[in-house]
């Protein structure tokens, strides 16, 4: 639950730097969204390997 939650925490953070670049066109706030848009995609990874381990484990 640990990594959902820091996976929230990113997507939340994220959310300052997506309205300066789609609403007032801010190109260095669209390149620290792109760079919180990777991290929220290796933590989602994360996540994602974490439900698998422990489904299979429960097996």
């Amino acid at each position: 639950m640990q990594k959902f939650r820091l996976l929230q925490e990113l997507l939340s953070g994220a959310e300052k730097d997506a309205v300066a670049f789609y609403e007032k066109g801010n190109k260095a706030a669209g390149t620290r969204l792109r760079n919180a848009m990777q991290a929220l995609k290796v933590a989602a990874t994360d996540v994602r390997k974490e439900v698998t381990e422990k489904k299979n484990a429960a097996k």
